[in-house]
């Protein structure tokens, strides 16, 4: 690779990756700069106790509530991302979820493109995330130019009983999409994969699907260890004319052509707004105002079914879902959200929740039990954002659709235990837990109320892109890593056509 790169791309995840993997063939010099290293090859990696009672794993970082409190977040900094822990649902937006929708607590607003724009380039990231699934399941299913090239992950028998008796129900479930190879997948140990790290274990996250592809090519170079602390502009204040970043403790600049951020939806905020100059007071991308805000994350509950007569011998158990009640409450009112199944919850993994009760206890309770996940949109606002002071990072999450999700989470226990399981408890997760986070640097198309233009194009910096879950104009309610990879591939194409071919 020459000295000085085409195009610098900050961060591995779902976007830098994918972004990288598409834009590898142009011959372009890329480099891929990653805050921290490889997910190496250990026990804890499978190891409950370790990733759920001692959070062998989680960061140690804290960050701040608008008053000052600290909490410790969820999201990871390794090569691939979070995806290195994600549940692998590649799902897509509902064909709904791009147009204006009206819900319980407001309005979810219209993206600037249609699904049928998007389209595509979801079949080309579900080929490149190598995802299992099976068409004509699900009702709200959007319209697919070609179907999936694996064939669905298997329920084990507990499930597929489980799965029948919601049918019977009039329920409709549907197989999971999925980027897992189960069989790789269980030959390196009985456990599921939500939550649990990968090192090419057989999930297809950010680094063993799109980072591999990418790497294939000579042009494309991977740096660990290299957090970047700073963009420079150029003396006009529009173009970026210098990356900074550290590495083995020392200052580094790197000058590329162009610059795709991608270091998630807080982090890429944070860069954004830290690198504030005279030119651009208020921060970088900002002339809008809205770098930092319409922060969104889903409302989610973990939904626990329990049965003296169910027996749940399970392993992985992440095969189905059902969006029932996905478009409307199913009694003609506002739409509520998604329900899929969690990965199998032991006593060992519930034990981190509860540390006063025995773990044989709680072994004995979920070995009657079957985990759901209840997921509702949360609406993007203004006054939602991600701020910095000083080196502390500040969310202020306003939680938005919240009496839906709470009616979400009713019908779902009215189902369960019309299905026969008799005790149905809830418990929702809190901002500790990353639950698809996005929305910080909005796509869109008048430069007075978004950071970027539909191919994620900075208004304010012609030679900088956003490519992570902060360019999400909403959350809808499903999970968002196949709608990131999808229109990183369409970005990549973008720039492909226009950048690297003039």
């Amino acid at each position: 690779m020459s000295r000085q790169p085409d195009i610098v791309i900050i961060g591995s995840g779902i976007g830098g990756a994918t972004v990288a993997a598409g834009l590898a063939a142009t011959g372009a010099e890329i480099l891929i700069l990653e805050t921290g290293g490889h997910i190496e090859d250990r026990p804890e990696n499978r190891d409950q106790r370790a990733i759920f009672q001692r959070g062998h794993f989680r960061p140690d970082e804290t960050w701040y509530e608008a008053d000052g409190t600290g909490f410790n977040p969820g999201n990871y900094y390794n090569v691939g991302g979070n995806s290195k822990f994600y549940g692998a649902v590649l799902t897509r937006y509902r064909g709904e979820d791009f147009a204006e929708m009206q819900h319980l607590d407001g309005v979810s607003p219209a993206w600037p493109i249609a699904y049928e724009e998007l389209e595509p380039w979801y079949a080309l990231a579900e080929e490149l995330f190598q995802v299992r699934g099976a068409l004509g399941e699900d009702p709200t299913e959007p319209v697919h130019s070609t179907g999936y090239s694996h064939g669905p992950v298997a329920d084990e028998p507990a499930i597929a009983a489980v799965r029948a008796k919601l049918r019977a129900k009039g329920v409709h479930p549907f197989s999971l999409p999925l980027g897992v190879d189960i069989e790789r997948w269980l030959a390196k140990g009985k456990t599921p994969w939500d939550a649990h790290p990968n090192s090419f274990d057989g999930k297809m996250d950010a680094e063993t699907a799109a980072l591999a592809a990418a790497l294939e090519y000579d042009n494309v170079k991977l740096q660990t260890g290299s957090r970047v602390t700073r963009l420079e502009t150029g003396p006009d204040g529009r173009d970026i004319a210098a990356v900074h970043y550290v590495q083995d403790g020392e200052n580094r600049v790197l000058r590329p052509n162009l610059v795709i951020l991608s270091a998630g939806a807080v982090q890429s905020a944070v860069l954004l707004l830290r690198s504030a100059n005279d030119a651009n007071p208020n921060g970088l991308a900002n002339s809008s105002d809205q770098v930092g805000r319409n922060f969104m994350n889903h409302n989610s509950t973990a939904v626990i079914a329990m049965s003296p007569w169910f027996r749940n011998d399970s392993v992985y158990q992440k095969t189905f879902g059902f969006n029932d009640f996905y478009l409307s409450d199913g009694e003609g009112g506002p739409p509520l959200g998604n329900v899929q199944l969690l990965g199998r919850i032991s006593g060992t993994i519930l034990k981190g929740a509860m540390p006063a009760v025995p773990e044989w206890l709680l072994n004995r309770v979920t070995a009657h039990s079957i985990d759901f996940y209840a997921m509702s949109e949360d609406l993007p606002s203004p006054e939602s954002r991600v701020m910095v002071d000083g080196e502390r990072i500040v969310l202020k999450w306003v939680r938005s659709n919240w009496q839906a999700h709470e009616r979400l989470v009713a019908k779902l226990k009215q189902v369960l235990r019309s299905a026969g399981f008799p005790l149905v408890v809830s418990r929702a997760f809190d901002k500790r837990t990353p639950s698809h986070q996005c929305g910080t640097v909005r796509m869109g198309t008048d430069p007075k109320d978004a950071p970027l233009d539909v191919f994620c194009r900075a208004f304010d910096h012609p030679n900088l892109f956003v490519v992570d879950a902060s360019f999400l104009p909403t959350s809808a309610a499903v999970n968002p890593a196949l709608t990131i990879a999808a229109q990183a591939l369409r970005v990549a194409d973008h720039i492909a056509q226009k950048d690297l071919a003039a």
